[in-house]
């Protein structure tokens, strides 16, 4: 069970470091501060906890995809 959390949090971490490379407020203050956010996590022992915040992950993953879609489609929409 353990072992399924580890790679899917890892897998999260991966997928959000991509896709901060576009970030609006830049991609270094992004890393840093989802650094920051899966370092407080990193004590968790807690199942149901750590499935809350791999579901909230998930929801940022999410809206930064909405994000970057509203972005392209203003940038098309100028054109």
């Amino acid at each position: 069970m353990m072992g399924d959390h580890r790679r899917r949090v890892l897998d999260l971490y991966k997928r959000l470091q991509y896709m901060g490379r576009e970030y609006p407020g830049g991609p270094d203050k992004f890393r840093q501060r989802c650094y920051n956010a899966f370092k407080r996590q990193s004590t968790e022992t807690d199942p149901e906890k750590i499935e809350k915040a791999i579901g909230l992950g998930e929801y940022v993953v999410k809206e930064i995809e909405a994000l970057y879609s509203l972005r392209k489609y203003r940038a098309m929409k100028r054109r």
